[in-house]
């Protein structure tokens, strides 16, 4: 099974990681994945650069409005995630207990990434889309 870990924090802890040696974490971070690659279990890992420069698609109004970053009223902004195939629920949870970005302010959502094949296999969009993963060797 497919777990998406997704690395929240406050905007405290993210100023925070400010105060921390790029080339320090950059290590720790290293040392972390390297772990779950030699265990097998890490399919993707990708960090997402400063919200400043991200937008926002709302959906509210019949016309959609993009907003520029920096997103409002958000406690918390999604920094990075992670992709792992794992056994359970509880893999992807000890997985998420051992990350090097930890402390206040920071939390790891886990979502199970849904496959495929748990959607009706007659649905024609559900067959291109199939065949879209084949041809581009995803499945």
């Amino acid at each position: 099974m497919k777990y998406m870990l997704i690395m929240r924090a406050t905007d405290e802890a993210f100023a925070k990681m400010g105060d921390i040696d790029f080339d320090e974490m950059l290590a720790t971070v290293g040392r972390f994945n390297q772990e779950m690659i030699r265990a097998g279990v890490l399919v993707a890992a990708e960090g997402l650069d400063d919200a400043n420069d991200g937008v926002v698609v709302d959906y509210s109004s019949e016309v959609p409005v993009v907003t520029d970053g920096p997103y409002g009223e958000t406690k918390e902004l999604f920094g990075g995630f992670y992709i792992l195939n794992v056994a359970s629920k509880e893999e992807a949870v000890e997985w998420a207990k051992r990350t090097p970005i930890s402390g206040p302010g920071f939390k790891t959502e886990i979502r199970r990434v849904t496959e495929i094949d748990e959607f009706p296999q007659d649905n024609e969009w559900i067959r291109q889309e199939r065949a879209w993963r084949e041809s581009t060797g995803q499945l």
